[in-house]
């Protein structure tokens, strides 16, 4: 049994982290053999209903939770953490344009990379979830100067499970049986979910996606738009955005980080752009990677359509608008 390590989930009384949170406790992250310390950080007006939940990770009994601490204090909150699951973001009101959300981000993320970088471990892995998570997990590693730029992450892999499972339902297949479907840019409507490189295993055996699809009018339009607004979709049915699958993607994106991903297959993360691809560099853009180590690579090689090249282009313009808007919020701090 290793020793324990720290983990801080942020926002940690909020719906995505009462999911997150059991899986943590339970092993299925980290690996049964990891034992954790949780620390759970929110504002000061939640730490009531925080308590409640440090009740009830208590009394889950599960071996590999050795300590809870909740708190308001992110220099508590930040200590030597090994794993950072930023949760907690200011949400999108109606009437609320993207740079007014944009400007309440920064001062959060602002505090939390300050945080991170005065008190975390520097191999800390950070995992932003909170949107705008592109151009958060970029502010954030803004305000961590002394830890390496590539420890900052953010999720879109709950839009790569959307797709997995759309594909899997459309080919009469378990969802595990699709591999390398790919989102491209940001968590946003403007991502490119491409099945181009996808492939499926069929009873005759493996095939590429698009051609046991065999349908690339659907492939190009309705599966791209259907994964672009499964969350408004799921918004409308629940009055409520995604949790429950949103705490699953975060563990999926931070256990294939931490144990890596089988041979020829690939992972969808948000990550800082080194130019592959043609992307701008310096934006948080997600990209399919292997990961071996700890370490993620960018998959180098795969070819891009002309259309999938104007899809990739749409996201990247958005990123360097976001990132416009929060240099002009930082400018002015």
């Amino acid at each position: 049994m290793s020793d324990p390590i720290n983990v801080v989930v942020t926002g940690a009384a909020g719906q995505i982290a009462y999911s997150l949170l059991y899986q943590l406790a339970a092993g299925s992250v980290f690996g049964p053999n990891q034992p954790i310390n949780l620390r759970l950080l929110d504002i000061p007006v939640m730490l009531g209903v925080l308590s409640g939940v440090v009740m009830e990770l208590e009394d889950l009994a599960l071996p590999l939770l050795r300590e809870v601490i909740p708190t308001a204090d992110p220099v508590e909150a930040f200590k030597d953490v090994a794993a950072a699951f930023l949760v907690g973001a200011m949400p999108r009101k109606e009437g609320m344009e993207r740079k007014d959300l944009l400007a309440a981000n920064v001062e959060i993320f602002k505090v939390q990379g300050e945080a991170l970088d005065k008190h975390a471990r520097k191999d800390v892995k950070v995992l932003v979830v909170g949107n705008p998570a592109n151009t958060n997990a970029l502010i954030c590693s803004h305000y961590a100067p002394t830890i390496p730029k590539q420890n900052f992450t953010a999720m879109t892999r709950l839009d790569q499970n959307r797709a997995q499972a759309a594909l899997a339902s459309r080919l009469g297949v378990q969802v595990d049986k699709v591999k390398n479907v790919i989102i491209w840019g940001n968590h946003s409507s403007t991502q490119y979910p491409d099945a181009s490189h996808a492939i499926v295993t069929l009873k005759s055996g493996t095939k590429p996606v698009p051609a046991a699809v065999n349908n690339n009018g659907w492939l190009d339009t309705t599966f791209v738009e259907t994964i672009q607004k499964r969350g408004a979709a799921v918004i409308s049915a629940r009055k409520m955005s995604s949790a429950m699958s949103a705490a699953k993607a975060a563990g999926d994106h931070m256990r294939d980080w931490w144990m890596g991903t089988k041979p020829g297959e690939w992972v969808s993360m948000g990550v800082l752009s080194d130019g592959s691809y043609g992307i701008p560099k310096d934006i948080v853009f997600s990209f399919p990677v292997n990961i071996q180590n700890g370490q993620y690579k960018i998959v180098q090689g795969l070819s891009i359509s002309d259309v999938a090249r104007s899809k990739l282009t749409v996201t990247s313009n958005e990123l360097q608008e976001e990132r416009a808007e929060a240099n002009n919020v930082l400018q002015k701090k």
